[in-house]
């Protein structure tokens, strides 16, 4: 166990042999943290919040009482493979929200970006990887083998099926079941996820380009009325676009994938 000499331990936490404890990280009174758990300086686990598994949490993470993070899969095949989760730097985990480690099958690996905010009962499942600024709103459920991208937005009570992607710069409604793959900064929202058009809202404040923005906008109209299959369509944007938007969301289209796409209306 290596526990750095200005982090401050409450008493009444257990922290297992073996852990690494970084400076200035603070664990709160009743805490556990498992024997394989590196926590990076500044990390703070707030009461009864449980950290075990082959877990790395980033630096100025806090997780709060009652969140469980690194416990094993919620799936049958796991057989108590070594897997690990990563959760990167300055994350806030809010309460009873709970992150799983990898598998063998999935590539044994969960991971977190920097700066996401997790809300209460939000749920991340085993081999899915999450990227930077994203937010889970309260009891947000990413299933197993997910894909988020970076600055994705997921409202309350939302599930997102297993193997789904989800480009960067999404949002997708509270109440939304998604079950197919989720262009760049679309706008998702319905009970049966419905594509409904692009997060204008989150470009804009991005600070994106007005001619960027144009550009996507007749991007998207061309994918959803244009002639041919919806692959064909993104084909032809690919050849034709000089924007690095619409570039990042053929690129998405035309990527390989476990399940289909959300098509604009």
């Amino acid at each position: 166990m290596s526990i750095h000499p200005s982090a401050v331990v409450h008493p009444s936490a257990y922290v297992e042999e073996g852990a690494t404890i970084g400076p200035e990280c603070q664990i709160g009174p009743f805490c556990l943290v498992g024997a394989e758990v590196v926590l990076q300086r500044g990390v703070t686990l707030k009461s009864h919040a449980v950290v075990t598994g082959w877990t790395e949490i980033g630096e100025e993470t806090v997780v709060f009482p009652f969140a469980t993070v690194g416990e094993i899969p919620q799936d049958l095949k796991f057989k108590g493979e070594r897997t690990r989760l990563t959760v990167g730097a300055r994350c806030r985990i809010r309460e009873g929200a709970t992150l799983n480690t990898g598998t063998e099958g999935g590539g044994g690996l969960t991971s977190v970006g920097d700066d996401c905010l997790l809300m209460t009962g939000a749920h991340i499942g085993h081999d899915a990887h999450v990227g930077n600024r994203v937010i889970l709103a309260n009891q947000v459920a990413i299933a197993g083998h997910c894909q988020i991208g970076d600055d994705v937005i997921i409202g309350g009570l939302s599930g997102i099926h297993q193997f789904v992607r989800i480009g960067q710069g999404a949002i997708i409604g509270a109440l939304t079941m998604v079950t197919n793959d989720v262009l760049p900064h679309g706008l998702v929202q319905g009970p049966r996820g419905v594509l409904d058009g692009l997060n204008l809202v989150g470009l804009k404040r991005r600070g994106v380009d007005r001619a960027d923005i144009t550009a996507m906008r007749a991007a998207f109209q061309m994918l959803a009325q244009g002639e041919g299959s919806f692959l064909d369509r993104a084909r032809r944007l690919a050849e034709e676009t000089d924007s690095p938007y619409v570039r990042e969301m053929t690129d998405f289209i035309l990527g390989a994938s476990d399940r289909n796409f959300l098509t604009p209306k």
